[in-house]
């Protein structure tokens, strides 16, 4: 990745520098489709064990850096998707899964649980999605009613990283009588909690553990409740900031890997006479893949930067790179399959792996059709 931007600071190159190394020589593309439970925490231990979710929290918990970095969250995204999407994923969902605790929990909180996240002991998730209430938050079904001090939680969330193998889920809950984006807390609950089973398994086309859960009467102390009571979706929208712009890295790094794979293919493979890459056709495709690359790179470590040393909400800015950067990839992604021909859908061939890949990132953290409700609204007020 180019870490020559002015974005960056010495420390984000030297860790570009040192992950690159590191994921070169332990990270193989594999699509682990026999036993992605075993691989994923396979891949939480090793990326914790070398101190890489480190950077997933902050210093006062075992964190690498003071406060939760974007652009360091960004550079570690943007690389192991580069090199395994599942080393991504495992590394994204500590993040995210313990984001809303590094920003809204209390003392107690944060020291039982932030640590072992960093060091790989502890699997992390976040349950914000239902059935019916995806990326209209606001339809939350599921409730969290007090009876003394405790909460009882009873509903269902589905689409649910890492559900079926966390330790314990970040959960939102209507737990006022208000309707909409408010009336809506926070809770930190076990995996292990009585009332609380996976309903389903989810298989997807890139295959991820995916959980439908089912909360049937399961009681909670209030100690769990994480931020206030009723302000959830601002413990939700806060860490959602933070790690949608790392969504669009990932996005990135998918796409550089397709383009160097698409590189090579059109330079070896000849046709009439010539290499794929002499004509201008190709060399277009080449052309517009590379632009998209940097201008996506561009706006997703602005707004990573804007947020790290401006200290600005960065709402919109971080949509655009969500939106632009995946649909980029999408596209990208797509021209280096062509570039392939028929190989760039046989089973097993690195950018037949990626066009699986990267299809959920345009809809994960809030569909790119989303993004542009976000954008237009922000730039109309």
């Amino acid at each position: 990745m180019d870490t020559n931007l002015p974005f960056f600071y010495d420390e984000h190159r030297e860790l570009a520098a040192n992950l690159e190394q590191w994921c070169a020589d332990n990270l193989h593309d594999n699509d682990h489709s026999d036993d992605v439970d075993t691989a994923c925490r396979h891949l939480v231990k090793l990326l914790g064990d070398n101190g890489w979710l480190e950077y997933c929290v902050p210093s006062a918990y075992g964190g690498a850096m003071e406060k939760v970095d974007s652009r360091a969250l960004c550079i570690l995204r943007e690389t192991l998707a580069y090199y395994n999407g599942l080393a991504d994923f495992s590394f994204a969902m500590q993040g995210l899964g313990s984001g809303a605790i590094s920003l809204f929990g209390t003392e107690e909180q944060k020291q039982h649980i932030l640590p072992k996240v960093a060091k790989g002991d502890m699997i992390a998730a976040f349950a914000l999605s239902e059935p019916d209430a995806g990326s209209d938050v606001a339809a939350m079904k599921m409730t969290a009613t007090r009876d003394g001090d405790s909460y009882v939680l009873n509903g269902q969330k589905t689409w649910i990283s890492n559900g079926g193998i966390a330790d314990y889920y970040t959960v939102f809950a209507r737990s006022e009588a208000e309707t909409g984006s408010r009336g809506i807390s926070a809770f930190i609950v076990p995996a292990d909690s009585v009332g609380l089973s996976i309903a389903e398994r989810i298989e997807v086309i890139a295959p991820h553990p995916l959980a439908t859960l089912q909360f049937t009467d399961c009681r909670i102390p209030s100690s769990a409740l994480l931020g206030e009571a009723g302000r959830g979706m601002k413990v939700a929208l806060a860490t959602l900031d933070i790690f949608r712009a790392s969504v669009a890295a990932a996005a990135i790094g998918f796409a550089r890997r397709a383009l160097d794979e698409a590189l090579n293919r059109a330079k070896s493979r000849q046709m009439f006479g010539q290499a794929l890459a002499d004509f201008q056709m190709t060399q277009a495709k080449l052309a517009e893949m590379a632009t998209a690359i940097d201008a996506s790179q561009l706006l997703t470590y602005r707004a990573a930067w804007l947020r790290d040393v401006r200290g600005e909400r960065t709402t919109k800015k971080v949509a655009m790179a969500k939106m632009f950067a995946t649909e980029s990839a999408q596209q990208v992604i797509d021209s280096a399959v062509q570039i392939f021909g028929g190989l760039g859908v046989k089973r097993g061939v690195i950018v037949e792996r990626l066009y699986r890949e990267i299809r959920a990132l345009r809809i994960y953290e809030g569909a790119t059709e989303v993004q542009k409700l976000i954008i237009a609204r922000a730039i109309l007020s």
